[in-house]
């Protein structure tokens, strides 16, 4: 190994640590405000405002959803930027982390998308609006 190489290494060490403190704080804050909101619907639930508990529902999804993309995408830039920086052990080890946080992030995000973007209602189709003619000639249409 050259001397750039370990000195460009060394160098990079400070910057990977500060990307992962504040990938650590940027987590306990998602957590803390999906925490937060949770509390809040707790105490609505015992109000009489469905509005303001659909409304609170709808900020935990995104809240989650926030939480989900900052666990799974905070290691991958980790990890790019430490492969840069050529620490590459550093970087394998972050996309090592970056595999196990995505295995339940992803379906928690895809819950929470799923929340923000509700399907529509099916609908159950009622009577006819116009006349419908029966076999055999009988004929309950009115005027006819």
């Amino acid at each position: 190994m050259t001397s750039e190489a370990v000195g460009a290494g060394r160098r990079g060490v400070p910057i990977v640590g500060l990307l992962a403190l504040l990938w650590l704080c940027g987590l306990i804050a998602a957590a803390m405000w999906w925490l937060g909101v949770g509390l809040k619907q707790w105490s609505v639930s015992y109000g009489d405002q469905p509005g303001e508990f659909e409304d609170l529902k709808r900020q935990a999804s995104v809240a989650l959803l926030v939480a989900a993309v900052v666990a799974g995408a905070g290691p991958v830039l980790i990890a790019l930027v430490a492969y840069q920086l050529r620490q590459v052990r550093t970087a394998v080890v972050f996309l090592v982390l970056a595999a196990v946080i995505a295995v339940p992030a992803v379906p928690f995000a895809v819950l929470a998308g799923r929340d923000l973007n509700p399907a529509p209602a099916a609908t159950t189709p009622g009577p006819p609006g116009h006349c419908v003619e029966h076999s055999g000639g009988d004929t309950r249409c009115p005027g006819g």
